[in-house]
């Protein structure tokens, strides 16, 4: 007989942290945003939080081990899927990534191919015997893991793409694969990275350059670090208050409300309010790393701490970006940039943990 869960079985301490950590996400938007062509977008951001939580919640009523047994369908779907924005996607700024949907959504399937990824690696390790890990193990994580990267990395969306990569360490990790594997691993990516730089694309190698150098082009592909610098700096130990950061409400720092969110909230909320989120997001991958204690099976675990990694990869290198010890890409920061795709995912995610949650006491 099926069991049925209720609200209160959720994780809400988890969803309580995460909660708040969107209402700071929401607040910055509305200040980084207010009189812009994007005026409004925290209006929209409240809605695509809201359809989240509902996702979230369904997401929990559907036994994992059911999704687990449907991976490989899901796989299918999902490189199908990204061959389909390939050849028919919407294109914006020289990059087709979304699929436009009724009432004019577009829908950015590389997001929830993590999701897919989680599911279809998990089912592979719960078959996986640990006494039979080899090479061949590694490479099957790998192919299971390039096929969909190297579509994203086609549309191009290095970011994205690169954010599969924990998935599949992850994946490793848990294999207990041999140190020699690993050896090897590192040797082959090292002998691919100079064939790896050719196969970028000039705007791509631009932004490593401006990495090392952000002052060689100071009007140009350094601007946003530079101003995101300067942001950063100049909210000192307080902030300069809400809708009071210069660089934010001059429009010096671009694209304020996605991709350098964590500038402007730094700006207009400083150290003290850089440490509130971190201290936020710290709980929240503590909670996940508790539900991963207290699954039931291996692939529950996996699940969990696939998803903490990931999370904890979008916080570093977003936060990282911002301040120059990152080269600059396109990852959203968590459950505080703008954006649906994203905001979906990272809810479908949390939903994932809370199944685990659920079925933690189930035979």
């Amino acid at each position: 007989m099926a069991k049925y869960f209720s609200f209160r079985d959720l994780d809400w301490t988890l969803l309580g942290f995460v909660l708040a950590i969107c209402t700071l996400g929401v607040l910055q938007i509305y200040s980084a945003t207010r009189d812009t062509v994007w005026r409004g977008a925290h209006v929209r951001q409240i809605a695509w939080i809201g359809v989240g939580l509902v996702l979230m919640w369904l997401m929990t009523q559907i036994d994992y081990h059911t999704l687990i047994d449907r991976a490989p369908i899901l796989y299918l779907l999902s490189v199908v899927a990204l061959i389909v924005v390939l050849a028919a996607g919407t294109s914006r700024f020289g990059s087709r990534r979304w699929i436009r949907l009724p009432l004019g959504i577009d829908l950015q399937v590389s997001e929830f191919v993590k999701l897919v990824l989680i599911l279809v690696l998990a089912r592979y390790l719960a078959e996986t015997r640990r006494d039979a890990v080899s090479g061949a193990v590694l490479l099957k994580i790998g192919v299971l893991v390039g096929v969909p990267m190297l579509l994203v990395m086609k549309q191009p969306d290095l970011g994205t793409a690169l954010s599969y990569l924990p998935i599949a360490a992850t994946a490793i990790w848990l294999t207990g694969i041999r140190w020699k594997y690993l050896a090897a691993l590192a040797l082959l990516g090292a002998l691919i990275l100079p064939v790896g730089w050719h196969v970028l694309k000039p705007y791509q190698k631009e932004r490593l350059m401006t990495f090392v150098d952000p002052d060689r082009d100071p009007r140009g592909s350094g601007y946003q670090l530079i101003q995101s610098r300067i942001a950063i700096g100049a909210g000192g130990l307080w902030g300069k208050g809400i809708a009071k950061g210069s660089q934010t409400q001059l429009r010096f720092l671009p694209v304020p409300h996605t991709d350098f969110i964590f500038s402007a909230y730094a700006e207009e909320h400083g150290f003290t309010g850089v440490l509130l989120a971190l201290a936020l997001y710290f709980v929240v991958l503590m909670r996940i790393i508790y539900n991963a204690q207290t699954a039931a099976d291996p692939a529950g675990t996996f699940i969990c701490l696939a998803v903490c990694v990931l999370l904890l990869f979008h916080l570093l290198v977003n936060a990282g970006m911002v301040i120059g010890r990152m080269p600059v890409t396109g990852i959203p920061l968590p459950f505080m940039s703008y954006g649906g795709s994203s905001m979906f995912t990272v809810f479908l995610m949390l939903g994932m943990v809370n199944n685990v949650r659920l079925r933690r006491f189930v035979n």
